[in-house]
């Protein structure tokens, strides 16, 4: 059997409504800014529970816009995790402000407890990230921030729909980043972001400056940037903002099940903390494993399109050399990223897909000796 960790094809598997939609927006000719994505950035800032919604290039340009429209860059410093995509820490950079690392909790995300002893007098903003859909303690690090009058910017960008006691992620900090790309939980057929804020002076500078800055055709309000979220895509967005529960719901029931399955292998596979409270999205769904290549190896050989979300922390990354971090500044992410499998866990996967993937991982621990 092959279990794939992609489900586009499935997902799109009726194209023919989605062509439908674009036809029309060929016809219109109102490709840039167009009805569609207006639309489109109404009904996500209804989902996220959020007055404004502004569609920008992608989730990088997410970031990358909050934190410039918010003064960050060059000289400042943004606090963030090793335990995350690169896009998170590129995007600071970007903005020309300094990376600064804190470590992460078992559950994947930043621990807010670490967070103070990181705080200089060029500290601007931290970047908390709700990593694998998990969603990080934003009252811990909304109380860090508001005593140090800091700048939180959520990256969001893998955890749509995901909630701390009913409060949704992206309602915390002064704005939220969310990405589309083709294998987050909301898709769309190539790249696209969404910033969501309450403010709305904030999402009309927004506006503003991922469309260069321009108040019209002749008259611009200031410098600014070219991230526009394409119309094509948000048309795309549309027909799939009916489905968030639909894929939530579902991704979430199945992690339930790998981890009543795998709860009996710990210590060699271990189920990071469910918090209490948090709605979990399980964009990835992550455990930590002993052996991990050599599962890795076993689970790829017998279909399981298993992989690994990252095997090299931010922190130890070539493109991290300047900042000055070393192997052991940051345990529990080091340790993260040399045990961390991903099995596939979304919401396309069939009953008797789930069952092969959980018998696939018993029977290595169980029935195999080690290599």
């Amino acid at each position: 059997m092959r279990v794939p960790f992609s489900y586009l094809d499935r997902q799109f598997a009726d194209v023919g409504r989605y062509l439908e939609d674009i036809e029309g927006l060929v016809r219109s000719g109102d490709f840039t800014l167009g009805k569609p994505l207006l639309e489109f950035e109404r009904r996500f800032a209804d989902l996220c529970g959020m007055p404004y919604a502004v569609g920008v290039g992608s989730g990088t340009d997410a970031i990358v816009l909050s934190l410039r429209i918010n003064g960050v860059g060059p000289g400042d410093e943004v606090i963030t995790t090793p335990t995350t995509f690169v896009a998170t820490v590129g995007a600071i950079a970007m903005t020309g402000a300094t990376p600064v690392f804190v470590d992460s909790t078992d559950g994947y995300v930043i621990d807010p407890a670490k967070i103070e002893a990181a705080i200089t007098a060029r500290t601007r903003a931290i970047v908390p990230v709700h990593y694998t859909g998990n969603v990080a303690d934003m009252p811990a690090i909304m109380e860090v921030a508001r005593r140090h009058h800091l700048l939180v910017v959520e990256d969001a960008c893998q955890a749509i729909g995901g909630m701390i006691d009913g409060r949704p992620v992206g309602t915390w900090g002064e704005t939220a980043c969310f990405s589309l790309h083709p294998l987050k939980n909301l898709n769309v057929w190539g790249d696209g972001g969404v910033i969501v804020t309450r403010s709305t002076a904030l999402a009309e500078q927004l506006r503003l400056y991922r469309n260069h800055g321009l108040v019209n055709r002749d008259e611009v309000a200031l410098f600014g940037y070219n991230s526009r979220f394409d119309t094509l895509q948000a048309a795309v967005g549309l027909r799939l903002l009916d489905q968030t529960e639909f894929i939530t719901e579902r991704r979430i029931a199945n992690a339930r099940r790998f981890d009543e399955a795998f709860k009996d292998l710990a210590p060699l596979v271990r189920i990071p903390t469910r918090r209490q409270g948090v709605k979990h999205v399980y964009h990835l769904y992550v455990v930590q494993a002993a052996r991990r290549d050599e599962l890795l190896t076993y689970l790829n050989r017998h279909g399981v399109e298993a992989k690994v979300h990252y095997p090299i922390p931010m922190h130890l990354q070539p493109a991290s050399r300047s900042l000055g971090y070393q192997e052991g500044d940051f345990p529990v992410s080091e340790e993260y990223s040399r045990t961390a499998i991903t099995l596939p866990a979304h919401q396309h996967l069939t009953d008797a897909e789930i069952a092969y993937t959980v018998e696939q991982v018993r029977t290595f621990y169980l029935e195999r000796p080690r290599e």
